[in-house]
């Protein structure tokens, strides 16, 4: 899997996507992650991609041509199956559309910048716009690297136990059950008793116990989320 992301902060990323899960996936050769910084497109003898936009409206837009560049040259080398845009009015990311596009041969993300991109970009180029969330960031870039290891994550390979990725929370609609590890019994620096691990964990039964994570990830749910029980 290829994924390119177009910004026009190339630095707010490069340490994110080289490090942890996302570096290890890129040295097992399971996915490349390639930054492009937009301004290498620009024509602009000050590497300007912005301007003013028509109309009298407050802040900057990203003009066409700089990212109609950057994309052509990448469609030159390589069919993209989609060409994604973050924007906050863009469908909504989850983990049905990260298992979707991380099926995907090779895309693109474009990050937002500004007060956003030409409209006419969205009209010729872009394929699927997705927003993170119900607010607006300063731009697209952390978007993109939530996206990123969102896919990445549950490529084919990526993790080492592959089970661990599909118990994870919203593969089914659901929220996780809770998690516990070493010690049995654990008290606090001030002395009291954290209590103890669920006897049923303890236990080896495999069923009982794959009945009790299904039993309190409903209830999680439930009382935690519970509009993901209407899905």
């Amino acid at each position: 899997m290829r994924i390119d992301i177009i910004t026009v902060l190339p630095e707010l990323l490069e340490g994110f996507l080289n490090e942890s899960i996302l570096g290890r996936a890129q040295k097992k050769g399971l996915v490349e992650i390639h930054v492009h910084n937009l301004r290498d497109y620009s024509t602009n003898r000050w590497r300007r991609v912005d301007d003013y936009p028509f109309g009298g409206f407050a802040g900057m837009v990203m003009q066409c041509e700089p990212i109609d560049r950057c994309i052509s040259q990448l469609k030159s080398e390589r069919h993209y199956d989609e060409i994604i845009y973050t924007s906050p009015d863009g469908e909504q990311f989850d983990q049905p559309m990260a298992n979707t596009l991380s099926l995907k041969e090779n895309i693109i993300i474009l990050c937002g910048h500004y007060k956003g991109i030409d409209h006419r970009i969205r009209e010729q180029l872009i394929t699927k716009e997705v927003s993170i969330g119900d607010y607006v960031l300063t731009g697209g870039e952390l978007a993109a690297a939530v996206m990123t290891d969102a896919i990445v994550r549950i490529v084919p390979g990526v993790i080492g136990d592959e089970q661990s990725a599909l118990n994870d929370c919203f593969q089914d609609n659901l929220l996780a059950a809770p998690m516990y590890s070493r010690p049995k019994e654990y008290v606090g620096v001030d002395g009291k008793s954290w209590g103890s691990v669920p006897e049923i964990l303890l236990s080896g039964h495999e069923a009982k116990i794959k009945e009790w994570e299904i039993a309190q990830s409903l209830e999680r749910t439930r009382q935690l989320r519970p509009d993901l029980l209407e899905k």
